[in-house]
């Protein structure tokens, strides 16, 4: 489908019409979201000590209901400006104009008995489980999107089980030139990157709800291209009890990863390295009774850094997963990840109202190898003389409604004390302890 006439369709859509209005079942929703955001103290190398970004989302999504048959798309606007030229800003900021949703959905069973789910196939977004490895984004400024199909069938007693075969789409332009003009490129999605599984969701097991899991990822080189050849197999499981009033909640999660990948997309770099990376997240909280409705949270993250062993890898991938919900804001900040990183952290929520919410957190941060690049900072030290401990952030954040289910305004900070790694490598930036802010504005239609 090329882009004229995929915009084009979704844009009819978008007419208003009394006879559509009327007759059928035709659904629109828009969102725009305006961020400001500034780091001082930059903790990445090659990247500029302070740096400030406007960046500005728009979605428009509609859907139209013909009973059984749903036919659907999304466009997504992500630009950004005024960054530095030599601005950390990427794909994960910019992506402008791109339909990252056009698909086709057909109900299947009835819920009445026996079953029942949904067939997607075409472009979607999606997310599963506790989105650390599949997600679609909410704070970044563009998302990760899939062309292919996905199945969820929920089962008479309520297990439910999702499958899914797709292309992952690889955002463009990647080039600093073409980020910094917005400029408009079609995402590539093709069979030279493949991602597929299953997760299991089953309720009332071990005091919550358990979920198995099993993806694996194919990626091959194309003409355009140079990968890590990726041929990844990831196996786990989660284990939760959503946060109530007045009582305790869980969330772990593990998960091994195997297969083959080479360490780098260096042309020259062709050696297979076997693969072996772990994840384990681990969270025990309680909300207390009172009007506030206070959370007391005490969580633990770790996935394995790779050694640089000659014959193995095992720094951990996290696919498709999103990190802000757990690690901190992203954008021009964002400098844990679910790789190389043992962490523990405790956390303080708070909802005033039904308008308001805000919390404050606390984490400290080691490398769970020392030779390898700590978390998503880029900063290592070979040598391993540096030591593991890499730093401690405060963070915290309010929200408000400013209009309920209108308009939303957001902000947040951060300060990451950096220490050991992020301060004694021999690549890491002399510029004291990082500083970062944020301010959000989204209206929503």
């Amino acid at each position: 489908m090329s882009r004229t006439l995929a915009i084009a369709s979704l844009a009819l859509g978008l007419i208003p019409s009394a006879a559509l209005a009327g007759d059928v079942p035709f659904s629109i929703a828009a969102s725009v979201r305006l961020r400001v955001e500034s780091i001082d103290g930059q903790f990445r190398p090659n990247a500029p000590t302070n740096d400030t970004m406007v960046s500005l989302k728009t979605t428009i999504e509609a859907e139209y209901d013909a009973g059984p048959v749903r036919f659907g798309a999304e466009l997504w606007d992500a630009r950004a400006w005024r960054q530095d030229a030599r601005s950390s800003a990427g794909t994960a900021e910019v992506n402008a104009l791109e339909l990252v949703q056009a698909h086709v959905k057909v109900e299947l069973g009835s819920k009445a008995g026996g079953g029942h789910g949904m067939l997607t196939a075409g472009r979607f977004t999606l997310d599963l489980g506790g989105r650390r490895l599949v997600s679609r984004q909410r704070f970044r400024n563009t998302t990760n999107a899939f062309t292919g199909a996905h199945l969820g069938w929920t089962a008479q007693g309520g297990q439910k089980i999702d499958v899914i075969w797709a292309m992952p789409h690889v955002r463009l332009p990647e080039d600093a030139a073409g980020v910094r003009a917005d400029r408009v490129v079609w995402d590539q999605e093709s069979t030279d990157l493949m991602f597929f599984g299953a997760q299991g969701t089953l309720r009332q097991v071990l005091g919550g709800v358990i979920q198995p899991y099993a993806y694996g990822l194919i990626e091959r080189d194309s003409p355009d291209r140079l990968t890590r050849n990726r041929r990844l197999g990831t196996v786990g499981a989660r284990l939760f009890r959503a946060p109530s009033a007045g009582h305790w909640d869980h969330d772990v999660e593990a998960a091994y990863q195997f297969g083959q990948a080479r360490r780098s997309t260096s042309v020259a770099d062709v050696a297979d390295l076997d693969v072996s990376a772990w994840l384990v997240h681990a969270e025990l909280g309680k909300t207390l009774a009172g009007g506030w409705h206070p959370r007391i949270v005490a969580m633990f993250d770790a996935a394995s850094g790779d050694g640089g062993s000659a014959e193995k890898f095992s720094r951990f991938d996290t696919l498709y997963g999103a990190r802000r919900f757990e690690f901190g804001p992203n954008g021009l900040y964002g400098p844990f990840s679910r790789a190389n990183i043992v962490s523990p952290s405790a956390r303080l929520e708070i909802a005033p109202s039904k308008r308001t919410d805000a919390f404050v957190a606390w984490r400290s941060a080691w490398a769970q190898n020392q030779r390898d690049s700590f978390a998503a900072t880029g900063v290592r030290d070979a040598s391993g003389a540096s030591g593991r401990l890499a730093g401690h952030q405060i963070e915290a954040r309010v929200r408000h409604w400013i209009v309920p289910g209108l308009l939303q305004v957001d902000a947040g900070a951060a300060v990451l004390i950096k220490r050991g790694v992020l301060r004694d490598a021999p690549n890491a930036p002399a510029t004291g302890n990082a500083r970062y802010g944020y301010v959000d504005v989204l209206l929503t239609l």
